[in-house]
């Protein structure tokens, strides 16, 4: 690890501390113009979100149904009973944003997959960016309102879904308050503007 990332994970608690967490849940309450851009208004309200800390798993209960749930990893996403009976699924679940864009409305699975993929990062970073294969390199700092942000680069590899495989991070000179930006500047291919 860089001197920042191990700075910025203490700031969060440690690697320890979270090594001892298996998941996390919490009450998801998402809108916005993304989710009416992509005729998925009101799916994500008011839900419990459960992410596996340690592996890619992210599961929304409700959805969409008092008797329904999802299940995610970055290979299969599906919709299922309460009860575990698959109600529809979709497995290779990126390949089938192919061709999207910003305006193309998305299924339940291109839902399921995207707020997953974003929320488990979300939630977990900055561990995630201990796991193998993760590439952290510290990037030049970051001026801005007369504060200096010290910043990663991060390269995630190929078995983490996420919008963009090329990410930075900023972080003050205690680790804390890290920011996500797309190292590319462009917007991930799960929004349409771009394949990798």
């Amino acid at each position: 690890m860089t001197n920042l990332l191990d700075l910025t994970v203490a700031a969060h608690g440690g690697l320890d501390r979270f090594n001892q967490l298996k998941t996390l849940s919490v009450h998801d309450n998402a809108s916005g113009a993304l989710w009416s851009l992509k005729g998925q208004e009101g799916a994500r309200a008011n839900e419990r979100l459960t992410v596996d800390l340690h592996r890619e798993h992210v599961s929304y209960v409700p959805f969409k149904l008092p008797n329904q749930r999802t299940d995610f990893t970055p290979q299969r996403v599906a919709v299922e009973t309460n009860e575990g009976e698959v109600v529809e699924e979709r497995t290779n679940p990126r390949a089938a944003f192919a061709g999207h864009t910003q305006e193309t409305p998305w299924d339940n699975l291109h839902l399921i997959y995207f707020a997953s993929y974003a929320m488990w990062t979300y939630l977990t970073c900055p561990f995630t960016l201990t796991l193998d294969g993760v590439d952290v390199t510290e990037i030049e700092p970051w001026q801005e309102q007369g504060e200096t942000w010290r910043r990663l680069k991060v390269k995630f590899p190929p078995y983490i879904a996420t919008h963009s495989t090329d990410l930075s991070s900023a972080a003050r000179s205690d680790g804390t308050s890290a920011a996500w930006g797309l190292a590319n500047g462009r917007e991930g291919s799960a929004l349409g503007s771009d394949t990798e």
